[in-house]
């Protein structure tokens, strides 16, 4: 057997034609504006490889500036507890984790979340969806629905992400993520970060639309590596001063 990083390129192109075409796009999309427009903050979290896709939603060049990242590191960062907290294995399966999380965020009521895992199921991400629904915040999951679907969910309550979500947005990824099976069992070539990378951006660019249609400026950020990049996102984030985090 031959892994051909040519046949991880074709399927992943067929999966990115089929994305634009979920009508849960535009949902998104719609809560966005709604949160943006009512002065809100968009809440994303991802632990793992997911971290990455919650970047793509807070903080970057072409990216809403009313955005703010919440991580697993914010317990030491904003919460005291030891650095040796983060080795823990079983870090992202703890539920208490989520309330430590949510404890030292800056939430006001009219922010959203975007809460982004692949499988859908450890204890964290779903315990902060459970949270978040119980405060009466909208939420929108980022994740697989094959392998959610397949998988044990590893909280108490036997919920996963899907079951708690206002809007899922489903990446396409299989189960187990990777796409060019292994000889000797396995795969390899993953392909859920590609994809919902994807979808965080569709969601944005499809908020800054609605936001133009409506009459706004769009709060985007420019890159911090043309001129007047520095000035232009500092002016705009100190709207939302002691709401959003940047940096770590």
């Amino acid at each position: 057997m031959t892994i051909k990083p040519e046949n991880f390129a074709h399927h992943i192109a067929t999966l990115v034609a089929t994305i634009p075409e979920d009508p849960a796009i535009e949902q998104a999309a719609t809560l966005f504006t709604r949160t943006v427009e009512s002065g809100g903050v968009i809440h994303a979290f991802g632990s793992g490889h997911s971290e990455a896709v919650a970047m793509e939603i807070a903080g970057r060049a072409g990216g809403l500036v009313p955005t703010n990242r919440l991580a697993l590191r914010d317990i030491v960062l904003y919460g005291g507890a030891a650095r040796e907290e983060l080795d823990r294995y079983d870090l992202e399966r703890d539920p208490a984790v989520a309330h430590a999380i949510l404890e030292h965020a800056p939430i006001h009521e009219d922010d959203l979340f975007v809460v982004i895992s692949n499988s859908g199921v450890n204890g964290v991400v779903v315990e902060l969806a459970t949270l978040v629904k119980e405060r009466g915040h909208d939420l929108i999951a980022i994740t697989s629905r094959a392998h959610g679907g397949a998988a044990t969910s590893r909280h108490p309550s036997g919920r996963k992400l899907t079951d708690l979500a206002d809007v899922v947005l489903d990446n396409r990824a299989p189960y187990g993520d990777a796409v060019l099976p292994l000889p000797e069992g396995g795969a390899t070539g993953a392909v859920s970060t590609i994809t919902s990378a994807l979808i965080a951006q569709l969601v944005v660019t499809a908020t800054v639309r609605n936001l133009l249609a409506s009459g706004h400026v769009p709060p985007v950020y420019l890159s911090a590596n043309v001129p007047g990049g520095d000035g232009h996102n500092l002016r705009l984030e100190a709207q939302y001063a002691g709401r959003i985090r940047r940096g770590a």
